[in-house]
Order: structure tokens, then sequence, then C-alpha cells
């Protein structure tokens, strides 16, 4: 078990954040939020993926007071995204936004910090302080050397979370992201060390779906496992589905949440001998449609099957033109091969069947 970090609690609309609840996954919409039908479209085919936080670029005042109607109409809590102009923020709020995201590095002064905290401060909505690697305060390049830094970094979260508490304003959560992951995770190390506020994860600027997936889980995945982290984001050029299925990944690998049906397969060797590649996509698939959590195990000989995978619920592994089914290690059956996956699924749905009688 993982002992996470206890940080102080905060709400983002109907989603709890810190002191001990859930790891929550975000996104992020790719839709300029004037475009008010596409938006919520969006940010409901998320929710229903398993997003629970979504996050609106809001790059003028016409997205801005967009917001209020996509609000009542989305599925799960809001975040803007505001970047340069501090009066995004301030109309945002007036337009039912959930939760704010602030860059300090580009939002100007810090009296324009202070007035979108004087905003938010009687509707108890959470600000995230985002530092990213690539956009540092120029003093603070100066003083590390002209470059990103954890220590840098660090310096700069604390400067705009002392901002916030000099207000009496606890309601924040912290980022400090970057895209190379040995700096991202020495920073939130060094920052969780320092600050009692809940974190979001992420790695900025992970890159393609393989890239990001594999940089994401890499630095997220650490950080989790260290027991740091309160919130993620998996940053992926591609489709925000894809981003929302791998931080459920992520955090079902960590047994930090569980999302249904999970499974397992084997690489496959020569030993194989039938065609495991479609068998385990097509095993993949229907599991999708299964909201208990089992494990299911697709296995390509006997070796890796009932031995190796003898802790799945249940399981396929493959012979000469056959295969078995088998459950928690013992074997239920023999069958051909062309009938493998639907006598797992046959096994699967009885079993199903008889939770729901109990």
């Amino acid at each position: 078990m993982i002992e996470r970090k206890p940080t102080k609690g905060i709400q983002v609309g109907t989603v709890h954040i810190g002191n001990h609840a859930p790891v929550s996954i975000q996104s992020m919409i790719t839709t300029n939020p004037v475009k008010v039908e596409q938006s919520i479209e969006e940010i409901n085919r998320l929710a229903t993926a398993g997003c629970e936080l979504v996050r609106l670029a809001v790059p003028d005042m016409a997205a801005a007071k967009a917001i209020k109607d996509i609000k009542e109409r989305a599925m799960i809590p809001l975040i803007a995204d505001i970047h340069f102009d501090y009066r995004l923020a301030l109309q945002a709020i007036d337009s039912g936004i959930d939760g704010l995201r602030i860059n300090p590095g580009n939002i100007g002064s810090i009296d324009n910090v202070v007035k979108v905290v004087e905003k938010a401060k009687p509707k108890l909505i959470p600000i995230r302080i985002g530092v990213n690697a690539g956009s540092l305060p120029q003093h603070v390049l100066d003083a590390h050397g002209g470059h990103p830094t954890a220590d840098g970094m660090v310096e700069t979260a604390l400067e705009h979370i002392r901002i916030l508490e000099s207000l009496e304003y606890d309601q924040m959560k912290v980022s400090i992201k970057a895209t190379d992951v040995p700096l991202m995770i020495e920073a939130y190390r060094k920052l969780s060390s320092k600050i009692p506020y809940p974190l979001h994860l992420g790695v900025t600027e992970a890159g393609t779906i393989k890239q990001g997936t594999i940089k994401s889980s890499i630095g997220i995945g650490t950080l989790l496992a260290d027991g740091i982290g309160d919130t993620i984001r998996v940053s992926l050029t591609g489709d925000p589905i894809h981003e929302v299925e791998v931080a459920k990944t992520i955090l079902s690998s960590l047994e930090l949440r569980t999302f249904g049906a999970t499974m397992i397969s084997c690489p496959t060797c020569g030993r194989c001998q039938v065609n495991l590649f479609n068998m385990a996509d097509i095993v993949e698939e229907r599991l999708k449609a299964i909201k208990a959590p089992i494990r299911v195990a697709v296995m390509g000989c006997v070796v890796n099957g009932p031995g190796e995978a003898r802790e799945a619920d249940f399981g396929i592994a493959g012979g000469k033109g056959q295969g078995i089914i088998f459950r928690k290690g013992k074997v239920l059956k023999t069958v051909p091969e062309q009938e493998l996956v639907d006598t797992l699924f046959a096994e699967i749905d009885q079993y199903l069947l008889t939770l729901e009688d109990n």
C-alpha cells in the first residue's frame, strides 16, 4: 500500500482534492469555449470516459463569458486556464467557474494576482498556482544560472503561495511542471516537503500519445509511488480521451484507484501457438463494458497461464489450436481457439450474475 502524504483538503465544484481524497483525474478540452455546443460535447465525452475535472483555455473575454452557458450543461466541474490577462479570471468567476489555473510567471504584477484572489475569496473558488519550467520569472532565472532549475521552480511557487497566504486565502493547489521528467520529479519532491497544499501532477508538453504516455507514466507514477500528488493530468498531443485512459491506468497500476475490469497479458514467445495479439485486443475492448473490479489474464501458453497468472480472477491460455479457461489458477475447461474469448466472457457473465444475486 502506498502511504500518501496528507495535504489540506479543498473542493473544486463537487470534487474533493487533498486530505486523503482519491487522486482525481483532469484533462483539458481542445475547443475554444466560444464554441459552446462543441465545448459541452467534448466536456461530457471526457466525463463519460472517466474525467473528473476539465480545464478550458480562456484566451479572450468572449471565451470567459461563454463559460456561463457551458457551465449550465457540463457534467463535471470546470477550471479556467488563464494566461497574461487577469481580467479574464475575474470574468470567469462571474461566469460561474469552479476553479482557476494561473501561471504566475506570465499574468503580470503581483497586484493582478491580488485582484484575482480578492474576487475568488468570497466564493471559495480554488486557485491552482501553475509553475512551468519554461515560463519562470526573469529574476528567478537570473538567480539560478539563467536556466530552469528545481530550486528556481520551487522558489517561484513559494513566492506566489505567500501572496495568497498573506491575503489569508488557503484554497489553493499547486503544480510545478516541466517537460524534463527528472527535473519535474525533483521539483515536486522539493516542493512537497515545504507546503501543506495539495499538488496537481503532470509532465507538461509530454508529447504524442506514445511518447507522452511513457514520460507521464514515469514522472507522475514515480511521485504517486512516493505518496506525492492529489490530482493528475496526463498531457498528450491527440484526443484528450487518451489522457483520461492513461491516467486511469497509472492510478489502477499503483492500486490507488479501481476503474472496473483490468487485463493482464503476456508478451508472447516461441511457445505461443494462438493469435494472442488479436485475442488480447478483443478481450480488452469487451472488458470496457464491465464495471466490476475483476482482473482478466490473456496468456499465450500454459507456462504463463494458470501458473504466473494464478491471481487473475479469470483467464485464458493458448495451446495448439485450442486453449484453457481458468479461474484463480484452476482450469475450468478446454475449448477450441476460436471459442476461447466467447467462453471466457460466458464464465465472467455468469460470475457477475452471481454477484448481482447476492
